[in-house]
């Protein structure tokens, strides 16, 4: 293996390595993958953020997302943030650009306070589109895990989440239901598990188990799922402030027909050379 520079970045506490392909870095296999993750023996990240070409008209530059079990993942808004930084430092992306995701093409805005806006596409509550094995769609369902019945929302954001309302985030049994519900056999492809507490109409508390990960600082596209769920259940405002165990983002969704916003940090940490 050739030595190959990456760049640390984090989005709320959600930290990546990010690969630049336009400046000769890999497609990482699994095992690279794995390697980079790795918090002990490499350089430690939730998921590994690639910067591509694009092949679409509409967009310049592209990235592909690896979760830290070496797996594809279809979205990241977090990490979808920092790629936009990133890009705007060493590719001079500009605000009304679009990024050419694995889930389609994302708009971007750099706020004036710093932060980064993506418009992260249109949610899909079809259980068929997630995919989740139900009858019929459902502002919720029940689902058999643990010796107990459960009621969760589902939402795709570009890749699968499930929505699981709790009295209290801290006392929440992530550790214990999160991969439960993460590999339920309804969910063919896995899901990301948000558990998310109602503060008031315009303010949730939210832990997420993410597929390939583990639990995270913060997810992005779990904050816009537990949005949208919630939304729907008229439980929300527009938008809505989503705090998480390591930041705020905000989000912003008119409702059904509209793409949803999402709002945060995206901050470069530091940038070294993998070595063989």
């Amino acid at each position: 293996m050739a030595a190959i520079a990456f760049t640390k970045m984090q989005g709320a506490g959600n930290d990546f390595v990010v690969l630049d392909t336009l400046r000769g870095a890999p497609l990482p296999d699994p095992a690279l993958a794995r390697r980079l993750a790795d918090r002990h023996f490499g350089v430690g990240c939730d998921q590994i953020m690639v910067v591509t070409a694009s092949t679409r008209a509409d967009c310049r530059y592209g990235y592909r997302i690896y979760n830290a079990d070496g797996s594809e993942a279809g979205q990241c808004g977090n990490g979808a943030r920092c790629i936009a930084r990133y890009l705007a430092r060493e590719h001079g992306l500009r605000s009304g650009e679009q990024l050419d995701s694995p889930a389609g093409a994302i708009a971007v805005e750099f706020c004036t306070d710093g932060e980064v806006e993506l418009a992260m596409g249109m949610p899909s509550l079809d259980p068929v589109e997630v995919p989740f094995v139900a009858a019929a769609p459902a502002p919720r369902y029940p689902i058999e895990v643990d010796d107990q019945t459960l009621d969760i929302a589902v939402v795709s954001m570009g890749n699968p989440h499930a929505v699981l309302v709790v009295d209290s985030v801290r006392a929440a049994p992530v550790d214990r239901l999160g991969p439960a519900l993460a590999t339920h056999p309804r969910f063919p492809e896995g899901a990301n598990v948000g558990f998310v507490e109602r503060i008031d109409r315009g303010h949730l508390r939210l832990r997420v188990h993410e597929r390939g990960v583990g639990e995270t600082l913060a997810c992005g596209s779990g904050a816009c799922a537990a949005v949208v769920a919630l939304r729907m259940l008229g439980e929300l405002d527009e938008v809505v402030e989503v705090s998480l165990p390591g930041g705020r983002l905000r989000v912003s969704w008119p409702g059904p027909g509209s793409p949803v916003q999402l709002a945060g940090p995206a901050e470069f940490v530091f940038e070294g050379v993998l070595t063989p």
